[in-house]
């Protein structure tokens, strides 16, 4: 039985574990005569239910899609461990009864057997040719797959593909042609107080059905740049990974991946893959095994009520760009750091998050349309999308110079040329307005108020002006190690 260890993340300053359900759970273990059902003609069971709350309750529901719901085994084989030997202490008169197995054995190692780990899931069909699907982490490294069934057909599964960035993974029911019952997700975005019903294989017991509603929508849990979960307060524990959450219609509005939790149990904070989002990766891996996403080459960051006071903009909106990749879209298209997007393709940009997605599901090869604001201007960029590489391209490091160092009282700063691109900080005051707002030595202001800088004197030029603006805050494309960033740190107190 293999466990995994979970994960743990801060939501403000409590430490919570965030608990990847199936690889939590155990070898999945079936109460006789529990899950017995009679099989099932291939069925669309993704049927038209009353939308309001079933006076009887949801066996109605439960019994028309359970058929479609599966257990994933998953076994994986783990090399042997070698086992030194024990030598005998010389003095016991024993010497020569150990040595006949030294010779016998060659002097070699002990070997201990070989141990296959084993890990349960849940999944659920989407076709009558049997296409599951499930979480990546379920799957991940596993040798050999079994579905089961809830009336307690088992087959064997090959993995189609995965995709780690949004923990997804579709499976092949190997059946000779047999037809399956299957679901369908849902079309219609769920809402929050939408009644939602999962099923799926906590603790390796078999089909579980839990109920609740949806609490929230685009969650942020901090699992990846895609990150846009349904919280559900449906029951997920260990084991459910992967599994289906359900409307009354008996559509699939969300795939079931992660809990937070201070014990590992539910406490009524789980998060499901949404159905838009889980629909789409779910047919790039069924045409070729793989996700193909959009790439711009940006870092971004959003527009706070500072940064826009710091660039002149009326109200915080859209996001701002902090660094664009050379060789990118973004670099050949002329973005620039400091532009701020408004839309892409006339949608709005309401956050980074949000820009990435919408990128992510753009074809390479298209050339959507940016709405930006420079220097107080709105411009229009025509940018070609290509495909995300498979390794982020880093910035060298700057390395700071042997130069004079100069202060900044303004903004509470110790500055010098760093030799390469930007000033260098080499001391913060801790009581000053850079210090709050998060720059620290080793930091490189590379640009202030949109004009790149090159020595301390440079620096104090373009707030002097800022200033003459008459703005109450001063924007920083600062550079921490291969990060860069805006920070808008105000001129005067108040």
């Amino acid at each position: 039985m293999m466990q995994t260890r979970k994960p743990k993340i801060r939501l403000g300053k409590l430490p919570i574990a965030l608990a990847i359900a199936a690889l939590l759970g155990t070898t999945a273990y079936t109460v006789p005569g529990l899950l017995e059902q009679p099989a099932n003609a291939a069925t669309d069971l993704s049927k038209t239910f009353d939308n309001g709350a079933p006076a009887a309750g949801f066996a109605d529901l439960v019994e028309r899609v359970q058929p479609a719901v599966v257990s994933v085994q998953v076994r994986g084989a783990v090399q042997r461990s070698q086992r030194q030997r024990q030598r005998m202490p010389r003095g016991y008169g024993m010497e020569d009864f150990f040595k006949q197995f030294e010779d016998r054995f060659g002097g070699q190692q002990f070997r201990a057997p070989r141990r296959h780990s084993n890990s349960s899931g849940s999944g659920f069909v989407i076709s009558e040719d049997g296409f599951v699907v499930t979480n990546n982490h379920v799957v991940n490294n596993g040798a050999t797959i079994k579905v089961k069934f809830a009336n307690g057909d088992e087959h064997e599964a090959e993995l189609i593909g995965s995709d780690p960035k949004t923990d997804l993974a579709l499976l092949k029911i190997k059946a000779n042609g047999k037809k399956f019952s299957f679901v369908r997700f849902a079309k219609t975005p769920a809402r929050v107080g939408d009644w939602v019903v999962a099923v799926g294989n906590p603790f390796g017991l078999g089909g579980t059905v839990t109920t609740g509603i949806i609490s929230a929508r685009g969650r942020n849990i901090g699992t990846g740049p895609y990150d846009d979960f349904l919280q559900i307060d449906a029951a997920i524990n260990k084991g459910n990974s992967g599994g289906p959450a359900f409307n009354l219609k008996g559509e699939v509005v969300g795939v079931n991946t992660a809990i937070f939790s201070p014990s590992g149990g539910s406490v009524g904070i789980g998060f499901a893959i949404p159905a838009h989002l889980a629909g789409d990766v779910v047919a790039d891996l069924k045409d070729d095994g793989n996700v193909t996403r959009g790439w711009l080459g940006v870092v971004i960051q959003p527009v706070t009520k500072d940064i826009a006071e710091g660039i002149g903009l009326d109200e915080a909106k859209g996001v701002i760009i902090a660094d664009v990749q050379g060789g990118s879209p973004a670099s050949k298209a002329g973005l620039r750091n400091g532009d701020t997007i408004l839309t892409l393709d006339g949608k709005t940009v309401e956050s980074p998050r949000d820009l990435a997605r919408k990128v992510a599901a753009i074809k390479p090869g298209a050339k959507p349309t940016l709405e930006l604001i420079r220097n107080g201007e709105r411009i229009t960029k025509t940018v070609t999308i290509a495909e995300l590489p498979g390794q982020k391209k880093l910035a060298k490091a700057d390395t700071m110079a042997d130069e004079p160092k100069v202060s900044l009282a303004t903004l509470g700063l110790e500055l010098t040329p760093s030799g390469g691109d930007g000033v260098a900080v080499v001391d913060v005051d801790p009581d000053g307005p850079a210090a709050e707002k998060g720059l620290r030595p080793g930091d490189h202001i590379l640009e202030v108020a949109g004009i790149e800088v090159q020595d301390p004197e440079s620096v104090a030029s373009a707030i002097e002006r800022a200033d003459r603006k008459g703005r109450k805050s001063v924007l920083l494309l600062v550079r921490s190690g291969e990060n860069q960033r805006f920070i808008a740190i105000p001129l005067k107190r108040v």
